[in-house]
């Protein structure tokens, strides 16, 4: 199963409690540790995660540069705990704009959990699936080969993912808001859609659960139609 979640709300949290907006991304950050373990709990194979988007560098550069601090603690402080977990970590998007000491810092923990095999923790950073898919056609136009497999190989390859992706199952939003944000739009073709208000500092493994069960129920049918049976007790 394939769970993704916009991680939203963070700095509207800690402005509601008069706190600076870097206070509300430090209590995210403790908001990823949580969910991360409770999917591995719950045996996500992959949890893809939207830390920061290509649209995000139009924000005050302290909190851009807050936000890329709290990604290196992240990566330092939980590659080891991956590693006894057997938790794959890898970072999408571009890498172009990124600091060294960050690009470093992603390339050591990808290094370093490349061998586990237990869920994949896709962080997407300075991301846009627009521009993904956009380049993923370029790519393909200069090879001169045009069908799914070879699109899907392809944009893993952009995504700097080692491994292509399932497609998103099931799309988590938290915040309050209902869209999508440039946020994996091939992969969420069919992703089934969940969205929370509250914001993603208060999101917690009983939240996660619940999301789980919600989707659990709902019926997947892409496109087809539903099962006489199954169809009789809707």
């Amino acid at each position: 199963m394939h769970v993704a979640i916009i991680m939203d709300g963070n700095g509207r949290w800690a402005t509601q409690r008069g706190l600076p907006r870097s206070a509300g991304h430090r209590a995210g950050a403790k908001t990823v540790d949580v969910v991360v373990q409770a999917a591995a709990r719950q045996n996500i194979g992959t949890l893809t995660l939207y830390a920061f988007s290509a649209a995000n560098w139009a924000r005050p550069q302290p909190e851009v540069s807050a936000l890329f601090a709290l990604l290196r603690r992240y990566l330092a402080t939980q590659t080891p705990r991956c590693v006894q977990q057997s938790i794959r970590i890898e970072i999408i998007g571009r890498r172009d704009r990124l600091s060294q000491p960050l690009l470093e810092a992603i390339e050591r923990s990808e290094r370093t959990t490349a061998a586990c095999t237990g869920m994949r923790l896709r962080i997407a950073v300075d991301y846009s699936a627009q521009q993904t898919i956009l380049e993923t056609c370029r790519r393909m136009m200069q090879h001169g080969r045009m069908d799914r497999s070879h699109f899907i190989e392809t944009l893993a390859q952009v995504d700097h993912s080692s491994l292509t992706t399932p497609e998103v199952d099931l799309l988590i939003r938290t915040g309050g808001e209902k869209r999508l944000s440039d946020f994996l739009l091939w992969e969420c073709a069919y992703a089934e859609l969940h969205f929370v208000e509250n914001y993603w500092p208060d999101f917690d493994s009983h939240a996660f659960t619940e999301a789980l069960d919600a989707f659990s129920r709902r019926q997947r049918r892409f496109g087809h139609i539903a099962p006489p049976a199954i169809a009789a007790a809707l």
